[in-house]
């Protein structure tokens, strides 16, 4: 009898990580306007995007001037730990949902922030009575691309050269 002479495998102990809390989810109020305007702020400086600064800089608010979003548009803003971590708006217009201002903190992406504010986006949009629930997204950013998709969103067109000589794609979800 001939037996093969393997090493044995080393095993390799898991990564330790630190259980992550799912994020609380609700309606923004006047109060949350500062901790959203660093959020988007914080987002947009630490994204290398390689777009203009003219329209990166337009990602981010002052105060004021999110005050003036929130005209006709519903926000939502996911919490960890007392701490805006993203944020989502949700504008009615003509039977349906635009989702509107996506942004995650980049110290919380991939820790279902992005999921838990669409999720209660759609819920929102369903109980608003809309026909679908839409959002516009830049090509190259995919992550968000692939997000929409997993959350059952449907890529229905591409407008090219639409922002700042982009390409934006759409999508589009029955609530």
């Amino acid at each position: 009898m001939v037996t093969e002479n393997r090493p044995e495998r080393e095993e390799t102990p898991a990564a330790v990580t630190k259980p992550v809390s799912p994020p609380v989810v609700e309606r923004i109020t006047h109060q949350d306007i500062p901790a959203v305007c660093a959020l988007y702020k914080k987002v947009w400086e630490a994204e290398p995007t390689g777009l203009p600064a003219e329209l990166v800089k337009s990602w981010q608010p002052s105060p004021l001037e999110f005050t003036s979003w929130m005209e006709g548009v519903t926000y939502f803003a996911a919490r960890r730990d007392g701490r805006v971590v993203g944020v989502v708006g949700c504008e009615l217009e003509h039977g349906s949902c635009h989702l509107v201002d996506l942004a995650v903190d980049p110290e919380a992406r991939r820790q279902g922030v992005g999921s838990s504010l669409l999720t209660t986006a759609l819920d929102w949009a369903k109980r608003s009575n809309v026909l679908e629930v839409w959002v516009d997204v830049l090509s190259r950013f995919s992550a968000a691309a692939e997000l929409f998709r997993h959350l059952g969103f449907v890529e229905c067109g591409v407008l090219h050269k639409h922002q700042w000589y982009e390409d934006v794609r759409m999508f589009e979800r029955l609530p």
